[in-house]
Parts: C-alpha cells; structure tokens; sequence
C-alpha cells in the first residue's frame, strides 16, 4: 500500500469520528449576550473572560430580581479552585426594570416649592419647641372632668406630699463677744419658726448690752408669716421692748432672699405712742471653702420723728457695717471671728454725745451660730 493510501484511511476516520461529537450541538441557537445597563458599572465578574457556551432558549418568566442595584463589594484575591464551567460561555441574565424617572425632563420642576422644613427631624439630643397651643389650656382643665372636688383633694395631698408640713427651725444668727475701747459687750440675734412652706410663727430676738451693767436694749417679736412669692415671706405681728423704756409696735414688715443670695429682713414699727421706725438688715455668704464661709453684714435703722426718751433723732438713726468670718465644724455649729463698724448720726450722734458716748464704735467680735 502507497503512502497516500494511508494517508487517506487516516483522515477518513477522523471525519467520521468528529462528526458525532459536533452532531450533538447541531440546531441548538446562541443567543448573543445583552447589552449591559449603561448606569453605575457593575462590579467584577469572578468569571469574567470564562468562554461560557449560552444555556438552551427555553422561555422564562419575568421576574423582579432581588438584589438588583445592590453593590457588592470585591472579594479579595484568593487562589481560584477549577471552575466546573470553565470553557461555557454564559449568556446574560434578562434585562434589568427600566427606570420610571429616566426621560423625564426635571428642569422644568419647581424645586423652590419643595418644603425641607417638614421632612426635617431634629438630630440626637436635640428637643423640638413646644407647639403654639401648649399652656393655652384653662389653668384647672381637670375640674371639668373629675370635679372640683376631687381635684382641690387631690391638690392638698400633692402639697403635702411634695413639702407642705409644718417643721420647727431655730437659729442663733449671731451670738457674741464684742471687744471694743472701754467696757467689752455682747450681742445676741435668735430667731425661728414654726410651720410650712406657705405660713409660719416666727419668733424673733435682738438685744445687746456692756458686761456689768444692765441690759442697754433688748427687743422679742412675735410675727405671722405668709409666703407671697418663691423665696419671699411676708410677716405681721408685734415687738416687745425689754431695755430701757417699756414700749409696744405693730410690726410689718418682709424677710426673704434676694438675688445673689443676699438674706434681707425689712420693717416697720409703730410704738403705741405713735413713733414710726424702721429696720433694713442684710447678709449676704460668700463660700472660701466647703467650710470656711465670709459674711459680709449691713444694718440701717431709721426714725420718722425725734424720740428723746430713747435717744433717737429723725432720719437715719445708725448704721452697722461689718464681716465675719466662720468655720463650719458641722453646719448646725460654726465659731466665727470679725470686726464691725458702727455709726450715729444725725440727732442720734447728739443724743450719744450729751450722754458722753462716742458715736463711733469699732468691735471685734468674736461668737458661734449655729442652728437645730
């Protein structure tokens, strides 16, 4: 047998060999792949350049995909394992929902009519005001629906509830030594009361006097009070005189704190005889430490009429200026040092001089206050 007879049997079987294997693929269609969306390119393909051949044409219905316009973030680079579909050439999946906004011209919208105030909400930790409407209601709305009765019932419990007791406080403002030229002197300034938040008995006593001789003035008040603002009492009753002449007032007056915690206490008085004073005191704390306190004290008497029986001229009678200083070992009981200025004048300072007093007097204190 010549060459080329083999030559040809060779490339004869071969033929008839391939012609099976491409008879398998004979007739099925190769749809080309869709177009990709034209919006945000979508992210790598882990088979991307794989020869996937296209799966049989076989209708399929339309169906929202889950995860379209989800992007999904790249894999890291790892050693790929043998895809089983290597060599297929995959077609694309159906088409993505076309947008309903696309072709739609915006420029011919208002967008200055857009309200961005009502779709607003406040970030965290902030508080949106109250509406216009809130507190326009009638101040006891609740009557209407329980009754007044029950309400006013329900209100005193909350009284009492929140403070409205009556509790008994008293203190020892002052209660000192008073060394000064001449003969040394004491001083002592007690108060208290009895009661709630709203109305008190207050009981009130001042005197002063020179060590070995007898008291030079002393004074007891017995007083009603009313509170008539937040911090503010508004007080009514009677002053007893025990030095010197015996003498009778009306009081009324007002005791209260004031902004920047000065603590004043103002009066009238108006003797059975007819003579009208007057009485302005004020303190004020100014804290060093949690224990070591600076009291700055001012006190001004007044008199509307010369009263020669006390030695008392009109118009500014005295005035007391001074500091002290305490420390509180516990608050109900602080020792206290300092030094006080006091003043006559006017007919007053005529008064001392005819008695042969000076109408000047400079102390240095030394004295307790303490409270229970």
């Amino acid at each position: 047998m010549s060459v080329r007879s083999v030559l040809s049997a060779a490339l004869l079987g071969s033929a008839l060999i391939s012609v099976p294997a491409f008879a398998q693929h004979q007739g099925h269609p190769m749809p080309a792949p869709a177009p990709a969306p034209t919006p945000a390119p979508a992210p790598a393909d882990p088979h991307a350049g794989h020869d996937m051949p296209a799966a049989p044409a076989t209708p399929a219905p339309d169906r929202v995909d889950p995860h379209a316009g989800h992007v999904m973030p790249e894999q890291p680079a790892t050693a790929e394992p043998i895809d089983p579909h290597a060599g297929h050439d995959i077609t694309g999946g159906p088409a993505a929902p076309a947008d309903p906004m696309a072709g739609m011209d915006h420029s011919t919208m208002d967008h200055g009519m857009m309200d961005d105030a009502a779709s607003a909400s406040p970030g965290p930790g902030m508080e949106t005001p109250p509406p216009p409407e809130a507190g326009s209601g009638p101040p006891r709305a609740a009557d209407a629906i329980w009754g007044a009765d029950a309400m006013r019932a329900s209100r005193e419990d909350l009284q009492r509830t929140h403070g409205d007791f009556p509790v008994f406080w008293f203190q020892g403002d002052r209660f000192e030594t008073q060394v000064r030229e001449g003969a040394d002197g004491y001083l002592w300034d007690l108060q208290g009361y009895y009661g709630g938040p709203t109305s008190r008995l207050w009981f009130k006593s001042e005197g002063e006097g020179t060590f070995g001789e007898p008291i030079e003035q002393a004074e007891v008040q017995a007083l009603y009070a009313r509170a008539i603002a937040p911090f503010w009492d508004l007080q009514a009753g009677v002053r007893q005189d025990l030095g010197g002449p015996d003498t009778t007032h009306a009081v009324i007056g007002v005791q209260g704190l004031s902004p920047y915690q000065f603590e004043v206490d103002a009066a009238f008085f108006l003797s059975q005889r007819g003579d009208l004073t007057a009485r302005i005191e004020g303190e004020v704390d100014q804290r060093i430490t949690q224990r070591l306190i600076l009291q700055p004290r001012a006190e001004v008497n007044l008199s509307a009429q010369d009263i020669p029986l006390l030695g008392v001229g009109a118009g500014i009678d005295t005035i007391e200026a001074g500091v002290r200083l305490r420390y509180e070992f516990i608050r109900e009981f602080a020792p206290y040092i300092g030094i006080e200025q006091s003043w006559r004048l006017g007919g007053s300072a005529d008064y001392a001089r005819a008695r042969g007093e000076d109408p000047s007097v400079t102390n240095f204190l030394v004295g307790i206050r303490f409270w229970f």
